[in-house]
């Protein structure tokens, strides 16, 4: 619930602190106290995407390694949306680009923030559970080196409840689909 009668800041200039692969925007801001500061935001892209592929009792996910951890991990296959698309179309973009998928329905799962203190877009979680054909995966930016990871449901369950799965998005997209009666409950490690 958004209160508006709570304190807000007052933006009174903006300018680009840093544009590469990541777009920072530095904010003149006035607080409620009449005091002036400076916030830097991550401006990088309109919106992120990402999907929960369901096949079966399996999930498709991407394994991909991440330089900022230096490891190797489990996500879903996704990314940033472009100004001109939608984030349907992003997703779909994403799936086909990471994956080498296309799914025959995609559906919009839940909107949320990935980091609302420094982050200014959304992230459009999708589902996919109707099925696919296979595409050819884009692998054009030698950055990006992802995987096409099949695991089973329980599995997953068992890899979020042990710490191993660390990708937000995976993470409440499991709980929404089970939330949603998308999937079942989450199982811890050794439940059935």
């Amino acid at each position: 619930m958004d209160d508006h009668s709570e304190p807000r800041w007052t933006a009174i200039g903006r300018s680009v602190a840093y544009d590469g692969r990541v777009r920072l925007v530095e904010h003149t801001v006035l607080l409620p106290d009449g005091s002036q500061t400076s916030y830097e935001v991550d401006e990088s892209v309109p919106f992120s995407v990402a999907t929960l592929v369901v096949d079966g009792s399996d999930v498709l996910l991407s394994r991909q390694y991440r330089y900022a951890i230096d490891r190797w991990i489990y996500d879903l296959p996704g990314g940033g949306g472009q100004p001109d698309e939608t984030p349907l179309a992003a997703a779909q973009r994403e799936l086909e680009e990471e994956l080498g998928i296309v799914p025959d329905d995609l559906r919009h799962l839940h909107t949320f923030f990935m980091n609302p203190g420094r982050a200014a877009w959304p992230t459009h979680l999708f589902i996919s559970r109707a099925g696919f054909t296979w595409a050819r995966p884009d692998a054009s930016d030698p950055a990006e080196q992802v995987a096409l990871a099949r695991m089973p449901l329980v599995e997953l369950d068992a890899l979020i409840s042990q710490g191993v799965i660390v990708d937000p998005p995976l993470v409440v997209a499991r709980a929404l689909a089970a939330a949603t009666g998308h999937l079942p409950p989450l199982r811890a490690a050794g439940t059935r």
